[in-house]
């Protein structure tokens, strides 16, 4: 039973046998009820014409080919209404079943152009367990994605529009400033328009990679690399910021550490934004901490901070674009656009790996880590 209910092959051929046995069993019925009467019809006839014309050799020859004539009568008469009624009954039972079997997939083309429609909520009933049952749940898993998709499309143009609009107001806001006389033309007011118009640039670079990202419209160059110089690239870059916050980079890297298979360009992407983070969001005098290890087949890279931490509530949602956990706080006011861990989560999942955070709570500091393959 557990293979019919999850094969439709066989559920077809089940019905057409049942098809079959309906109309047998209706043929036979139809017969065994029927032929008594018809034959002793056609016999009430021959007695009759026996009666008229008396007994002899010749009316016993005829005698003989009319019992014959009328029991072939009354076998051609019994079997047509036998297979009239077996043949509606088989129409009847093939009408019912081919509509249970049809029905899933009329509602799945009703469905299917409601999504055609753009309405991402709909849903099918999923029965069973056979290939229409599975259909279905492809189906509605399907919705779900395009649904999921079209939300966090509406959200990114959302976001995008607020984004956006913040150094455009202030870059309006300036130069209506300076056309109505109410703020001076000095050096100091056209450095703070290029600042915003700066912001903008940055804003839109960081969109424009974000879409590459998101749309994976990127190649990977994979070569063996080895994780210290990945880290020492890391902190040449980064080594001024940290120098103008008096924050120490220390370095934790065992010796014995196989390479990795990576396109060293991307990671170093990675690097640098954990620890960019790492080194903003930590006080004068703090610490920065990378530290790298094995374990399995992996090399796991830890970028740990001593800054004011992450609370727990805002930690899955660290790696969805444009989210700050502090809401006030704004690109000009030292935060991110918040799409640079966005992208560093997509760059790493597209190595095979996977990234993570972890922070005890305000003023714990935090430590974000990611994984990646080894060499075989």
């Amino acid at each position: 039973m557990k293979y019919i209910r999850e094969r439709l092959g066989a559920k077809l051929f089940l019905a057409n046998l049942a098809v079959i046995l309906a109309g047998v069993a209706v043929l036979a019925i139809t017969i065994q009820i029927t032929i008594p009467t018809v034959f002793t019809r056609h016999m009430s006839g021959m007695d009759q014409s026996m009666m008229n014309g008396g007994m002899g050799v010749g009316q016993g020859q005829g005698y003989g080919r009319t019992l014959f004539e009328n029991f072939s009568a009354s076998m051609f008469e019994a079997l047509l209404y036998a297979v009239s009624a077996s043949v509606l009954v088989a129409l009847l039972v093939s009408w019912f079943l081919s509509r249970r079997i049809v029905a899933p997939i009329r509602t799945l083309t009703e469905a299917t152009q409601h999504i055609a429609e753009g309405h991402y909520d709909e849903r099918v009933q999923s029965n069973g367990s056979d290939e229409i049952a599975q259909l279905a749940a492809r189906f509605n898993q399907m919705t779900t994605q395009l649904e999921q998709v079209e939300s966090m499309r509406l959200q990114l143009i959302g976001d995008v529009t607020h984004e956006l609009r913040t150094p455009l107001t202030s870059i309006k806001g300036y130069m209506e400033g300076i056309v109505d006389g109410v703020i001076p033309s000095t050096p100091e007011t056209f450095d703070q328009i290029h600042h915003e118009a700066d912001r903008l640039s940055r804003l839109v670079d960081d969109l424009q990679e974000l879409s590459r990202v998101e749309a994976k419209a990127y190649s990977l160059d994979f070569h063996a690399v080895a994780v210290s110089n990945l880290i020492q690239t890391t902190v040449k870059r980064l080594s001024p910021q940290a120098k103008n916050k008096d924050i120490k980079f220390q370095i934790n890297l065992p010796v014995d550490l196989p390479l990795i298979q990576v396109d060293e360009d991307r990671i170093i992407q990675v690097l640098v934004n954990l620890a960019a983070n790492a080194i903003q969001y930590t006080p004068d005098g703090g610490d920065v901490i990378i530290t790298a290890l094995r374990q399995e087949d992996e090399i796991i890279i830890t970028v740990r901070d001593s800054g004011i931490g992450i609370p727990a509530d805002h930690i899955k949602n660290l790696f969805t674009r444009f989210y700050r956990v502090d809401k006030s706080r704004s690109r000009n006011a030292g935060g991110g656009s918040g799409i640079g861990l966005t992208i560093a989560r997509h760059l790493v999942e597209a190595h095979g790996g996977r990234i993570w955070v972890e922070s005890k709570g305000d003023g714990q500091g935090s430590t974000f880590g990611f994984s990646l393959k080894i060499v075989r």
